[in-house]
């Protein structure tokens, strides 16, 4: 049998290992850890990777950039705290 999970670090405890343990009660199992990076998951995708290009071409290119005024990050992040 073959699994795959992707989890959190919070989710990654000991009810998730009992609960594999209970799953794959009989003979060994492998378990193989990969750290996957935010930028490769939206990589996969070539219209993402198109626009992400093309993001960081503007940005590169000082084109296209919104630009906030410091006190309304202030105002913002007050009303959210």
């Amino acid at each position: 049998m073959l699994a795959t999970y992707t989890l959190t670090n919070d989710e990654l405890n000991y009810e998730f290992l009992d609960n594999l343990k209970k799953m794959f009660n009989e003979g060994e199992i492998r378990l193989t850890i990969e750290h996957l990076d935010e930028t490769e998951y939206l990589m996969k995708s070539e219209k993402n990777r198109e626009h992400l290009a093309r993001a960081i071409d503007d940005v590169n290119n000082r084109r296209n950039l919104v630009e906030v005024p410091y006190e309304e990050i202030l105002k913002t992040a007050n009303e959210e705290g």
